[in-house]
């Protein structure tokens, strides 16, 4: 049996917000720690029915990266869920709100650009 670790390192500013973020994993192909702006990391409790999250971004990550990251997040977990349950009608109904939400961003994005 192989076991993999990952390791989170997260730099804070003194308010405790934070300014960088990397991570590595013992059986990835590279030595060297990974930087990204944002994170988010989701456990399941089956005891309490609950889920946990984690969920930190850097100061430097624009609007338009979270919304981004947040879109791809959605059309991922419309792929992990239709694996995980052959549910394809729900999946397809969760990629259909995370193109409307991404749509809806853009648009939010060119009318408050347009009016400065």
């Amino acid at each position: 049996m192989n076991k993999s670790t990952i390791k989170i390192d997260v730099l804070l500013d003194p308010d405790k917000v934070p300014e960088q973020i990397t991570w590595s994993a013992t059986d990835s192909n590279t030595d060297i720690a990974q930087k990204a702006k944002a994170m988010c990391i989701a456990f399941w409790d089956s005891a309490d029915k609950t889920a946990m999250r984690i969920d930190l971004w850097t100061k430097d990550m624009m609007v338009d990266e979270m919304a981004d990251f947040y879109y791809q997040m959605l059309i991922t977990m419309a792929d992990t869920f239709k694996r995980a349950t052959k549910q394809e009608e729900m999946s397809n109904d969760m990629k259909k709100f995370a193109s409307s939400f991404f749509e809806k961003f853009k648009a939010i994005q060119l009318k408050e650009n347009n009016g400065k």
